[in-house]
């Protein structure tokens, strides 16, 4: 084994929505299947889906149903209404393992032994709020542990390293819970800490898929969820008619689908968020990494009883990770990104680069020279984040036209564990590809500039079974 760099501190990974198993009252898993038995889980939540519905006016508290967080989701996983493919978190904490000094505790540890690696798994359906407070339980635990078992750990702090939603629940433990004086740093993957247009759009214009004979409509749990309103835009996001000025969707009436009452909430939520002066006083350092580049719904316009999504906001487009605007991911702290990968929102946690620059952030060390910059081409790719079976899988990437070549470059995609192709240059800096034969589940599709394994993003994609 190579040389391990140095983390004097507990560091805590916190997953996005969906992103923690849950179990019942009785210990039967209700969401925890991903990767090739996603379809399944999907359907078997479906059927468990109105005992896991939550009741109106619950805001922050427990809902007393039994339900409980068991870990992180290993792999690849999706919700059709709730949230689109996001990959796992198994291959993140394997390599914060082997790449630095943290050791999880293992299944066969006793409860005392020390670990100053910890993923925090918590049920995603509760608000953010909620969740922060259970986050602090567990931080209480696992940093008096860590500082307890050597002299020289007494003074360790906190590194949370966080994926979407994730940083939302983490903001608020720094800021509402107590959680400043103990934190170091916040390190976050994605969030929408202004919001995500996409989750206005699952709320109002609600999900039906037809997988087996009876289909699946998760609409109504999806509109009974505080954490779903917690990430809609805290920004002025929709037009009601041509020309007019951009509104705040709590200040639109009548919404369909949309819990006003939880839209407020979420309102002061975040407003809380931005009053806190707590990360400031105690020093805590965040450190905001968002995708760019990327096709991203940014506001909408009604239309009927819906929404319709748009990727400007006063005409212009400011792209994102495809999921969550740009004007969201790095509104916190200094305002302004630390770092702006070309990659998918679902994948942001297992990007090559982003991981490069975790060395920074995590260890005290001086900086390892890992190589020279190695000319990676900035590439903005459309696909579809769900198929039916039988459909093809199209790709469009483009190159910046402000990179010189942009129209010569040679651009490859390929699913995973299958052959990287060469993409077909249609001028103009466009390159399209088309996949056909992806079995039903969840896939991972390669897109880069070279024919090896150098991959600049991955695309995730849920086929369903046709039926």
């Amino acid at each position: 084994m190579g040389h391990l760099s140095r983390v004097d501190d507990l560091v805590v990974v916190v997953p996005g929505i969906l992103g923690s198993t849950l179990a019942d009252a009785d210990g039967h898993e209700v969401w925890g299947l991903s990767g090739k038995a996603l379809l399944r889980g999907i359907r078997t939540f479906g059927n468990a889906v109105k005992g896991l519905t939550l009741a109106p006016g619950l805001g922050d508290g427990p809902p007393g149903d039994g339900v409980r967080p068991v870990g992180l989701m290993p792999d690849l996983h999706a919700l059709p209404g709730v949230w689109m493919p996001v990959d796992g978190y198994s291959g993140l904490l394997g390599w914060l393992e082997r790449t630095f000094t943290l050791r999880r505790r293992l299944p066969g540890d006793a409860a005392d032994v020390p670990a100053n690696l910890v993923g925090f798994a918590y049920d995603w359906r509760l608000s953010c709020r909620c969740n922060a407070q259970r986050l602090a339980e567990r931080v209480d635990e696992e940093l008096g542990r860590w500082r307890a078992s050597r002299p020289g750990r007494r003074d360790a702090k906190v590194i949370f390293l966080c994926h979407s939603m994730g940083g939302l629940v983490t903001r608020s433990y720094v800021e509402q819970c107590g959680g400043a004086e103990v934190t170091r740093r916040v390190i976050t993957l994605g969030t929408p800490y202004r919001g995500s247009l996409d989750a206005l759009l699952y709320l109002v214009n609600g999900m039906r898929y037809g997988i087996g004979p009876a289909g699946l409509d998760l609409t109504a749990f999806a509109r009974s969820l505080p954490s779903l309103h917690q990430l809609t835009p805290d920004y002025a996001c929709l037009t009601t008619a041509a020309g007019s000025p951009l509104r705040y969707a709590r200040e639109v009436t009548g919404l369909p689908g949309v819990d006003e009452e939880l839209l407020r909430h979420a309102g002061r939520f975040h407003a809380d968020l931005r009053e806190s002066d707590a990360s400031r006083r105690y020093g805590v350092e965040y450190v905001p990494v968002g995708g760019v580049l990327q096709p991203t719904p940014t506001t909408a316009e009604t239309e009927g009883d819906g929404l319709r999504p748009v990727l400007t906001i006063d005409g212009v487009d400011e792209g994102g990770d495809g999921r969550v605007p740009h004007l969201s991911s790095g509104h916190v702290g200094a305002g302004r990104h630390a770092y702006t990968p070309w990659e998918k929102h679902g994948s942001l946690q297992n990007n090559r680069a982003v991981r490069q620059a975790l060395y920074n952030w995590l260890t005290p060390e001086p900086p390892v020279h890992r190589g020279a910059d190695d000319g990676t081409v900035a590439l903005s790719v459309a696909a579809p984040e769900i198929l039916v079976e039988g459909e093809a899988y199209e790709i469009r990437a483009t190159v910046p036209a402000d990179r010189p070549g942009h129209d010569r470059v040679a651009v490859f995609a390929g699913a995973q564990d299958g052959p990287m192709r060469r993409m077909t240059n249609r001028g103009g800096g466009l390159y399209t590809a088309r996949i056909s034969g992806l079995p039903a589940g969840g896939h991972r599709v390669r897109i880069g500039t070279r024919v090896s394994s150098h991959v600049v993003m991955t695309a995730l994609v849920l086929v369903l079974e046709r039926g």
